[in-house]
C-alpha cells in the first residue's frame, strides 16, 4: 500500500482542491465513554477543557464507535470500512485487508497535507505500515515539523484514561474524587473496590482533560487556532466492566466535539458554536468526512457517510456496532442503534456476558463484582452479567440509559423489534459481514486474499449464510431438521450455523445426535467444538471429551485459534475430568515457559489454559 497506488485510484479524477485547506487536529483519548465528561451531563466529572471546547464548538449527542474496543475500532477509523466488513473485528487480529482498501492518511498526503500521528496505531492488521502511511508516526511526531506552508493533519493520542489506569489502586487518601460520592450504575454492586475504581477513573479523566487543555493551548500559542478544525473524541467507551468490550451504550457512545473556526463556518453542522448536533455519527464516517473537508473524492469502497464538507450526506436513521473475539474469549454480537432504541443480537447466547478476559480482570472492581456474584451478594440486575444471554435485547435508551430493562419480549415493542431486526439484517447484507464465518475458518476461506475479498467472491454462498445465521439464532425447535441439514453442507460456515442452532436449542436436539457424532470430527474447529458441546449437553459426554482432546492434541491440523476455541467451550461446560485436565496441563507446560510478560495476553490458548488451571485449583 503506497501513495502512488492511492494517487492512481483517487486523485487522477480529483475535483479542484480548495486553495486554502484547513488544518485538522485530532485529539483522541482512550477508553472513556461520553458519560465521563461534564459537557455530556455528568456533574461528577471534572473536564473543564473538554467542556470549554464544547462551548466553542459542536457536541455530537449520538456519536458511536464501531466496536467497543480500540483495535477493531481503529481499523474502521483508518480505512472508512467497518472492521466486520474488513474481517478485522477480533481483538486482536492479524488478518490482511483487501488491496482495494486504503487509509485516509494516504489520501490526505496525496492532497497536500502533512500527516502526523502521535503515536498509537493499533490498526488490527499487518497490511497497514504506519511508517508508510504517515509523514511521521512516533511519540515525537508533531505538526510543527511540517514544511512551511503545508496544511497539516495531526493526531495526538492519550493513554492517561486507558483501562490499565485502574489496575493498580491509588491510595484512597490521594484520590481527588471521593469513592463514597460516586454515582454507581444499577448493575454494579456496592463493593469498596468498585467505588474506588470508579473514583480513580474520574481522576484519570481529569488528568486526561488537562492534557487536552495543554494541546489546545499549544495550538493557540503557535497561532494556528484560527485556521485549524479540532476534533476531540474517545476511541471507544469504557472503562468499568460492562462498558469497554460490550456493545451497550456505555461501551459504544463516545464523546465527539468539533470546533470549527469562523473562517470555515460554511462547515458548521448547526447554527452556531455551542450548539448540540443530534445527527448519528459512527467511526466509519470519520474517514469520508476528512476527505470531504479536504475536497478529496471519497472512494466508493468507503462505507461511512460524510457528516461535514462538500460531500455531506443526509442524516442516517441507524448506526451499527459489532463484537467478536475479545482477546482469548469468543463471542459474536451485533447491534443497531437509532436515536432512541438499541437492538442487540447475541449469536452465541450460550456464552455468559462476563466471560473471564484476563486483561479485564486486572481491575479490582471486576474481580470484586465476580466475587460478589459467587458469594450470592448480587441482586438480579447485578447477576445477569454472569449468566447466559437472551438471543435478542432491546432497550429504550432515552428512558433507560443503563440498559437494564430488556423490551425484546414486550408485545408493546413488537414493531420496534421487527424494524430493528430488519435494519441489522440489511446492514449485514449491504456490507458483507465477515462475522458470518467463524474465525477458525478464516484462513481456509481467504487464501492469499482477505475476508473482505472472500465475502464478495462467487465462492462465498453469502445469501445462504445470511439465511442460516438468522435461522440459527432466531429460529425455534421446529427448525431442528433444517439445522441438521445445514450440517451436511460443503461450506464449513454453513455447517457452523447448523450446529449453532442445535446448541441454542439443544434441549430439543436429541434427534441430531447421530449427525453431531459425525460433525464432531469436522475439520473446522468451530464446527467440531460446538458439536462436542452440544453432545455434552445431550448426555454424550464421552464423545464430547474425545473431541476436545483431539482438538487440543492435534497441532498439525489445528492452530492456536482452534485450540483456544475448544478451551472456551471446555470452560462453558465446566468439565474438570482427569482426561481434560491432563491434556490442558500438558499443553500449558510445553508452551508457557516461552511466553512471558504482556505477550501472555495475546497467546490465547495459553491465556485460556492458565485461567482453567487456576479455576480447577491446579495453579495458584
Amino acid at each position: 500500500m503506497g501513495l502512488a497506488t492511492v494517487a492512481s485510484i483517487s486523485l487522477t479524477s480529483c475535483n479542484k482542491i480548495p486553495e486554502e485547506l484547513p488544518n485538522i487536529l485530532w485529539i483522541v483519548s482512550e477508553d472513556n465513554s461520553a458519560y465521563f465528561t461534564g459537557c455530556y451531563g455528568n456533574d461528577f466529572a471534572t473536564t473543564p477543557n473538554i467542556d470549554k471546547l464544547a462551548g466553542e464548538g459542536f457536541l455530537y449527542t449520538h456519536a458511536y464507535c464501531t466496536n467497543a474496543v480500540c483495535s477493531p475500532s481503529r481499523n474502521t477509523i483508518i480505512t472508512g470500512v467497518y472492521s466486520a466488513s474488513n474481517g478485522n473485528e477480533q481483538m486482536r487480529s492479524n488478518y490482511p485487508i483487501s488491496d482495494e482498501v486504503h487509509t485516509y492518511a494516504e489520501y490526505l498526503r496525496q492532497a497536500g497535507y502533512y500527516c502526523t500521528n502521535n503515536s498509537k496505531t493499533d490498526y488490527n492488521t499487518p497490511s497497514i505500515d504506519p511508517n508508510e502511511i504517515w509523514d511521521e508516526s512516533s511519540n515525537k511526531a508533531h505538526y510543527k515539523n511540517r514544511p512551511e506552508g503545508k496544511p497539516f493533519f495531526a493526531v495526538f493520542n492519550s493513554m492517561t484514561s486507558h483501562e490499565s489506569s485502574i489496575f493498580r489502586q491509588i491510595p484512597t487518601a490521594e484520590l481527588r474524587h471521593n469513592p463514597e460520592d460516586v454515582p454507581l450504575p444499577p448493575y454494579h454492586p456496592e463493593t469498596p473496590e468498585m467505588r474506588h475504581d470508579w473514583a480513580q477513573y474520574y481522576d484519570m479523566i481529569e488528568d486526561m482533560d488537562t492534557w487536552v487543555g495543554d494541546l489546545l493551548q499549544e495550538l493557540d500559542s503557535l497561532g494556528f487556532a484560527d485556521n485549524t478544525i479540532v476534533f476531540y473524541y474517545g476511541d471507544n467507551g469504557g472503562v468499568l466492566a460492562r462498558s469497554k468490550r460490550f456493545i451497550y451504550e456505555t461501551g459504544t457512545q463516545i464523546p465527539l466535539v468539533i470546533r470549527i473556526p469562523e473562517k470555515y463556518k460554511y462547515l458548521y453542522p448547526a447554527k452556531k458554536p455551542g450548539d448540540k448536533v443530534d445527527r448519528i455519527v459512527n467511526f466509519v464516517d470519520l474517514a469520508p468526512t476528512l476527505l470531504s473537508i479536504a475536497g478529496v473524492p471519497i472512494p466508493d469502497y468507503m462505507q461511512g457517510k460524510a457528516f461535514l464538507g462538500k460531500e455531506k450526506t443526509a442524516d442516517p436513521e441507524y448506526t451499527f456496532m459489532s463484537r467478536q473475539r475479545m482477546d482469548e474469549r469468543y463471542d459474536h454480537v451485533r447491534a443497531v442503534r437509532d436515536k432512541q432504541y438499541r437492538y442487540i443480537r447475541n449469536n452465541m447466547p450460550f456464552r455468559i456476558t462476563m466471560q473471564h478476559v484476563a486483561f479485564l480482570f486486572n481491575a479490582p472492581s471486576a474481580q470484586s463484582w465476580e466475587d460478589a456474584f459467587k458469594a450470592g451478594k448480587n441482586n438480579e440486575v447485578q447477576s445477569r452479567f454472569f449468566l447466559t444471554k437472551p438471543v435478542e435485547e432491546l432497550y429504550d435508551t432515552e428512558n433507560d440509559y443503563w440498559e437494564i430493562n430488556n423490551l425484546a419480549d414486550d408485545p408493546a415493542y413488537a414493531d420496534v423489534l421487527e424494524r430493528m431486526r430488519n435494519a441489522l439484517d440489511q446492514w449485514e447484507k449491504d456490507y458483507f459481514d465477515a462475522g458470518l464465518v467463524p474465525e477458525t475458518d478464516y484462513e481456509n476461506f481467504m487464501g492469499n486474499a482477505s475476508m473482505y475479498d472472500y465475502m464478495r467472491s462467487p465462492a462465498c454462498p453469502f445469501n445462504k449464510l445470511l439465511e442460516a445465521s438468522r435461522l440459527a439464532t432466531l429460529g425455534s425447535a421446529q427448525d431442528i431438521s433444517q439445522y441438521i441439514e445445514y450440517l451436511k453442507d460443503e461450506n464449513s460456515a454453513i455447517r457452523y450455523w447448523g450446529v449453532t442452532g442445535l446448541l441454542i436449542h439443544n434441549d430439543n436436539a436429541q434427534d441430531a445426535i447421530p449427525a453431531l457424532m459425525e460433525s464432531a470430527n469436522d475439520q473446522s474447529a468451530a464446527v467440531a467444538t460446538l458439536s462436542a458441546e452440544t453432545l455434552y449437553n445431550l448426555g454424550e459426554k464421552e464423545a464430547a471429551i474425545k473431541t476436545y482432546i483431539r482438538l487440543l492434541q492435534d497441532t498439525v491440523n489445528y492452530s492456536m485459534t482452534d485450540r483456544n476455541y475448544a478451551l472456551n467451550s471446555i470452560d462453558a461446560i465446566n468439565d474438570a475430568s482427569p482426561e481434560i485436565i491432563s491434556v490442558v496441563q500438558k499443553m500449558y507446560n510445553e508452551k508457557s515457559a516461552s511466553v512471558r510478560g504482556f505477550a501472555r495476553y495475546s497467546v490465547y490458548d495459553i491465556s485460556m489454559s492458565d485461567y482453567l488451571l487456576r479455576k480447577w485449583g491446579i495453579l495458584e
